[in-house]
């Protein structure tokens, strides 16, 4: 059977985009890919590089604090939050373009439409089109996800945040993770008065322990007040406000209610299920080592498959997929020993095992020091920095390693290449130490502060 395309992707995000590229000017694809909304997906449009660059914004009122401190003759004014947007936008919109441009100069067919799946093989797009493929990508990434219908009707998502017309005086954010910890820290930056809710016990729930009450302290030392073990149990309108009663009997009228309590895999109204696409308990695409589905001519990457959802990940796993079918390699995406990092502030970088959980299969020693660094005790700020190594006492390897500090992002991108060659902290040791540095501290912790 002929088939119109080598390859037809449904979703225009990171993992789709690389995928489609790669197939189409390394493999010698026909490829065509469909994305119904901007092209460039959560990562561009609505999630990371908006997100880095509001963190970037809401950086500079403190550094401009610290310039005084240091001498410098600062006039602070204050944020003009309506110029920063149209500035926003106008990035966005460049970098959509990009993906654009790199994508036809690949070969690869555009259509700014919604497809779905008609059967293995076809693709059925809005406008009634049908088209044909030997192979079917899913990239279709995942949606936020409101607690219930209540809340989408007063309160607005992470989706939401980069269009607003005006900057909350005083926001409320629900939820702990660390999409709602990041908006915590750039709301209250740019000069909001911020509250966060959150039902558990401690912020940014799996992650370590000793990391995250850091970063609790440290966002409360800023000013934002935190309520852990709380839910809304009752809100309304009023003006222009939100009044909201909270389970821990706090009553107060907000500007907006920002939801930050998930996300879900995007895969509602896609036909997977009839075109027999196994799906998983939260709707994600269930997928084998090579990210194929139960369907051998639909495979699926990226978040809407649930398995890491970060945006390199995506692109990896798409990049692998493209080399395996359309390159003649045999290739499966790895996810072991991914680094993340967290954009509060300060940043959590991480990489491998929390000391919980390395406590569960492995004998550890836990090499940790946290202290104020020179920057800022300069100046008499309170700010703490972490710097955590977890070892596995019987091979030495380090099994994780856990940055709190300005930059963590930075720093946890290259402490990953060295636990992911199977460092060992002997290897740590025998490495000079930069001074003066903060990162030095990795390799000068000497003696563990606790075993287990």
């Amino acid at each position: 059977m002929a088939f119109d395309y080598d390859l037809f992707v449904i979703g225009g995000g990171s993992g789709g985009v690389r995928a489609a590229r790669i197939a189409a000017s390394e493999g010698g694809a026909k490829v065509a890919l469909a994305e119904e909304s901007r092209m460039g997906g959560t990562c561009v449009i609505r999630g990371c590089v908006p997100k880095k660059l509001m963190v970037f914004a809401s950086g500079y009122h403190q550094q401009m604090g610290d310039a005084a401190s240091y001498g410098w003759d600062v006039t602070s004014g204050k944020f003009d939050w309506r110029k920063f947007r149209t500035h926003l936008h106008s990035e966005l919109d460049r970098l959509e373009q990009i993906y654009r441009d790199n994508l036809t100069k690949a070969g690869v067919e555009i259509f700014d439409s919604r497809a779905s799946l008609a059967d293995p093989h076809t693709v059925l797009l809005a406008d009634g089109r049908k088209v044909t493929a030997a192979h079917i990508l899913v990239a279709t990434g995942g949606h936020v996800e409101y607690p219930d219908k209540r809340a989408e009707s007063f309160g607005i998502s992470s989706n939401d945040v980069f269009h607003l017309d005006t900057l909350p005086k005083r926001l409320l954010i629900v939820g702990g993770g660390y999409i709602a910890c990041e908006f915590a820290c750039i709301f209250n930056g740019l000069g909001s008065e911020v509250t966060q809710f959150y039902r558990g016990a401690q912020i940014l729930r799996g992650f370590d322990g000793e990391a995250r009450g850091l970063i609790a302290e440290a966002m409360r030392d800023k000013g934002i007040d935190i309520h852990v073990g709380t839910t809304i149990i009752d809100s309304e309108k009023r003006g222009d406000g939100v009044w909201v009663k909270s389970s821990n009997g706090h009553e107060a009228v907000f500007d907006q209610v920002l939801f930050a309590t998930g996300r879900a895999p995007n895969t509602q109204g896609l036909g997977l299920e009839e075109a027999g696409v196994k799906l998983g308990r939260r709707g994600e695409i269930v997928v084998d080592a090579y990210s194929k589905t139960s369907v051998p001519t639909i495979h699926a990457v990226g978040d809407v498959t649930n398995r890491i959802n970060l945006t390199p990940v995506a692109i990896r796993e798409g990049h692998a997929y493209a080399d395996t079918v359309f390159g003649g390699k045999d290739i499966a995406p790895d996810h072991d020993l991914v680094p993340s990092a967290i954009f509060t502030q300060p940043e959590y970088g991480a990489v491998g095992l929390t000391e919980e959980d390395a406590r569960e299969d492995h004998r550890i020693e836990v090499y940790c020091t946290s202290f104020r660094p020179m920057q800022s005790a300069f100046i008499g700020r309170s700010d703490r920095v972490l710097f955590k190594l977890i070892v596995d006492k019987d091979t030495r390897k380090v099994l994780g390693c856990h940055i709190v500090a300005d930059g963590a992002g930075e720093l946890i991108q290259l402490a990953g290449i060295a636990i992911k060659m199977g460092a060992t902290k002997e290897d740590f040791d025998r490495t000079v130490a930069v001074h003066p540095t903060i990162s030095e501290e990795l390799v000068t912790m000497r003696t563990p502060i606790r075993t287990a």
